[in-house]
This record gives C-alpha cells, structure tokens and sequence, in this order.
C-alpha cells in the first residue's frame, strides 16, 4: 500500500488566521545539516526516555501525564504541526459559534509549564528493533514509544495509485477531517457557494467521530437556509440509517431542514469522478455542484511506518493497529503504545472504541498511569475509557443533541459497551458542550 504523507496545516487562499496565532512560538530548530546518523536529541542521562508521535489530544495529553507520573523521565513529544487546531468544535467554527482563537493553542506553553520537550519535525520512519524514530531533524531514542497520529485519509482505497485524482479531489472536495489549511479551505468554500448540490459521503465505520458528519451537515444546512441560499445538501451514508444519536439527527432533518438535507442510506461507494463531478454508490449514482468527500478512514501513517497494522480472519490488512485491546500497548512489542483514532479493535461486542477526542485524551492517561506503573516496577492495572459527543443541529437557537458510552469488563472477560443517545435537541446541552471542551482545553493545552 502507496503511503502519502499529509502536508503542514497552512492558510488557504483568501482566509487568514490573523491574531489567533500571535505569540505561538516555533519548536525546536532543524541541525544546520542533516545525515542518516543524525542525532535528533542525544541523552540527558540515564532517566527513561519516552517518544511521543503526534501532538493532538491523545499526544498533548501523554506528554501532560507522563511528566507527572515520571518527573524524571525525559518525555519528548513530535509534532509536524507548528500548533494545536482543534477538531472538536471545528464544525461550530464553521458557522462563526466560536473564531479560531478558541480552536487554535500554542504548544510550546504546555511543553513549557509541564516539563517535556517539543520538537516540530516530520516522523519519517520507525525502527523498533533498534528503537528509533526517524524524523525530518533526525533520529531519536526511546525506551517506551506512543504512536497518537491520529487517522490518514486512504483516498487509494478509492483511486488506486490515480494521482492526478487524488490530487483534484483533495485539493477541490477535501473534508478537512485531518486539521489542517484544509479547514480554512472548507469554510471558506461554504461561505461563498450560492446555491446547487452538495454531496457528502461518510466513510464506513469506524472513522473518526461517527456523529460529526451529521452535524457538519446541519451546520452548513443551517447557514444555507438563514442566508437564502438554495443548497441541497445529500448525505451518502454507508449505513442503514444515520448512527449513533440517530433518532435525533433523523428528528433536525425533518423539522428543520427538510428542503436541505437528503439522507441516502447504504450509500456505499463504488467509483469517484471528480473531474466531472459524479459519484457512483450502492445506493444510485449522484452529480453534483460541490462535495465533501471523506474516503475511507485508516490509522495514521506512523502505524504503517512502525508496521503495526493488523489483519483480519482471511489475512487482509485492517487498516488499524494490532495492539492489546485492555493495555493498548502493541501486541508484537510491548515498548510501543498506540492512543486515539489509530487504535484497533477492542472487542467482537462493538469492534472499536468511538474515534474520539475524548477518547483520545482518556486513554492517552491511562497509558500515562500504565507506563509510570511499568517504569517503577509495579503491577501493570488494565483500566477502561468512556466517551461523551455533543453535537450541535440547530444555529439559532443553538440546540444540540448528545450521546454517551459507558465501558465495563462482562463475564466473559470481553469489554462491553452501553451506549446512551439524548435525542431531543436542547440549549442546556450546547451550554454543557462548552463547559466540555473548556475543561479539556485547560487539562492538557490551555495554560
């Protein structure tokens, strides 16, 4: 499988993220020269040294943790980005609910105020039998190695090795599910279309945060129906019916945008044409004027780089990572962990946990706890997740809807997942979805 690297989070044409990003500082500077042999960061001493790929949720969080559970321990976190985006809450930021200084955070404050290392470089490679990490300003070391990338966008599924379409559909139909210019590019897209068919197509599970794509399409169909633009919005949704929160997504698109929002179910999709702009599914062939395109969702390429994918029954790769399902650590080697969107599989009950930053960031302590656990000899205590979504439906008033998962270990040793849907849209929610991500934000990168 072709692997292709996503590119830094840049401003697209025509959008600026003005003072959001005063004060963010760069991370660590390249070497002046760069061989095979260089040396990203050379030991400080003997204390364990823990790498960190990717500085999302999951990976903000690691760093955060771990320097507290191992204040000694020397924590290095990697990111290619030059700052955090936020995806929770992007959607709202589509429709100006909150600007992107609330979405937006300076990482080298955090790594500052909690004592690890933060370097801005690219993860080009991993050799885990020698322990290391290849980036882009060199090689580095580790004794304990977290993989947070969170998902790739596999548009090969799709096209194959069609560059050329990858190309024109990434540039032109992007869902900006990876935070990046690619945002900046979709609003900017949403804020300037005047009218016609817009198709939307889901992956099929797991991808990232399952309920987000219905609320993107309400936020957007909100925007079209308080401006007066006639914009028909179709949904291509490879499941039987609109989940989770399903009842109350059902519920916005028959009473608030019923001449908007087509929701077309088992709408798996066979071929792509971008350039004449057609769209072919199980469901019934689709043109149309603009689209939000969301391939299939895959671990992030380090998983591929450290060759920790998984596979299936018949031997067919998952496209996820291979990891122990209670201690999420990888299952052919120990010293790496994988958090957030990347993970595999946790149980044949449900299959995956949701794709979450919540998720993200809860497992991203408990791996925290299990390697500080690890590291001073103790025993090693499996430990579960929840998840909490909110969504907003509705942009004035703004009501939204939730859904909520609760974990526990079953008799038959296997996790089990409840699953509790608040369908009926209200304001008290919204209300609590703030009081959400304020907490978080302040947990692990707001300081």
């Amino acid at each position: 499988m072709k692997i292709r690297r996503r590119t830094l989070l840049s401003a697209a044409p025509g959008l600026a993220l003005g003072g959001a990003l005063a004060g963010i500082s760069p991370a660590l500077a390249a070497p002046a020269a760069l061989t095979g042999d260089t040396v990203l960061k050379p030991r400080s001493g003997r204390a364990p040294r823990i790498v960190i790929c990717g500085g999302g949720w999951g990976g903000l969080t690691a760093a955060r943790y771990l320097k507290a559970e191992l204040p000694d321990a020397e924590v290095i976190l990697l990111e290619r980005n030059p700052f955090f985006w936020s995806a929770p809450f992007s959607n709202k930021w589509l429709i100006d609910v909150v600007d992107t200084g609330f979405l937006v955070h300076d990482m080298q404050r955090p790594a500052n105020r909690y004592g690890y290392t933060l370097v801005q470089c690219e993860v080009t490679g991993i050799e885990r039998d020698r322990k290391i990490v290849r980036t882009s300003k060199g090689n580095v070391d580790y004794d304990f190695l977290i993989l947070s990338g969170g998902i790739r966008d596999a548009w090969d599924v799709w096209f194959g090795d069609d560059q050329a379409a990858i190309d024109h559909t990434r540039t032109h139909y992007a869902s900006a599910y990876i935070p990046q210019g690619q945002m900046l590019g979709l609003k900017d897209r949403i804020r300037s279309f005047q009218g016609g068919t817009i198709v939307m197509t889901l992956p099929p599970p797991p991808h990232r945060c399952p309920p987000s794509p219905y609320e993107r399409a309400c936020l957007m169909a909100w925007h079209f129906k308080t401006n007066n633009i006639p914009a028909r919005i179709v949904i291509l949704d490879p499941k039987p019916q609109a989940a989770p929160i399903g009842e109350g997504y059902r519920t916005a698109f028959r009473e608030l945008y019923p001449d908007i929002i087509t929701h077309v179910p088992n709408a798996r999709v066979k071929e792509v044409d971008p350039f004449n702009k057609r769209i072919m599914t199980e469901a019934g062939d689709f043109d149309f004027d603009d689209a939000i395109f969301m391939p299939p969702h895959q671990a992030a390429e380090m998983v591929f780089h450290a060759d920790l994918i998984g596979t299936d029954a018949e031997g067919r790769p998952t496209g996820w990572a291979d990891m122990h399902p209670r201690l999420y650590h990888a299952n052919s080697d120990d010293s790496v962990y994988i958090v957030g969107d990347s993970m595999g599989a946790i149980s044949p009950h449900f299959g995956h946990y949701p794709k979450s930053a919540h998720v993200a960031n809860y497992i991203a302590k408990i791996v925290a706890k299990n390697i500080g656990e690890r590291v001073r000899g103790q025993e090693v205590v499996a430990r579960l997740p929840d998840n909490l979504c909110y969504m907003l439906v509705n942009g004035d008033p703004r009501e939204a809807i939730s859904v909520e998962f609760t974990y526990e270990l079953g008799p038959d040793d296997l996790v089990h997942q409840t699953q509790i849907d608040i369908d009926v849209r209200t304001p008290d929610l919204m209300e609590e979805d703030f009081g959400w991500i304020n907490g978080m934000f302040d947990d692990f990168v707001r300081v």
